[in-house]
């Protein structure tokens, strides 16, 4: 297996752009977004990222997984089946594809977001079939079924 180089990085160096919530989506206040990416898989599948915001009130409409990591300030973030909820430095939440997240930022907010695309049923029931039977050859001789005769 050929392994790739790592890239390091420090994430105050990090340079974020300008990324506008969609106008439809404000609630409340005129909350300014910034991001980068910060890595991504070669599929195109995978991906992170850092955001901050300033302060307003806002749905969130995901259409990819993300798992969010709190790294400053606070926002309280709820959906249609959870309550409103203060999340800090240090937390960890993850929404679901489809989820219609409602957040509110009193001053501002930054975090790191990994991003998943979900993968078809019939993909993931592959991949596992795949590492599997990885499994298995893998195995010394003398435990591996497929290597006895």
């Amino acid at each position: 297996m050929k392994y790739k180089t790592l890239v390091p990085a420090s994430i105050p160096c990090v340079k974020l752009a300008s990324a506008p919530i969609p106008a439809s989506w404000v609630r409340e206040g005129n909350p300014v977004a910034r991001s980068a990416i910060l890595s991504h898989s070669a599929d195109g599948a995978a991906m992170t990222l850092e955001w901050d915001c300033t302060a307003g009130k806002f749905d969130w409409i995901y259409d990819i997984e993300e798992t969010i990591y709190i790294t400053e300030g606070c926002a309280f973030i709820g959906t249609e089946k959870s309550p409103m909820r203060k999340y800090q430095p240090g937390d960890v939440l993850t929404l679901s594809s489809g989820t219609v997240a409602h957040w509110k930022v009193d001053n501002y907010v930054r975090k790191i977001a990994f991003l998943r695309l979900p993968q078809p049923r019939f993909v993931t029931l592959g991949v596992l079939a795949i590492r599997k039977m990885r499994q298995l050859i893998s195995r010394p001789a003398e435990t591996n079924p497929l290597r006895q005769a």
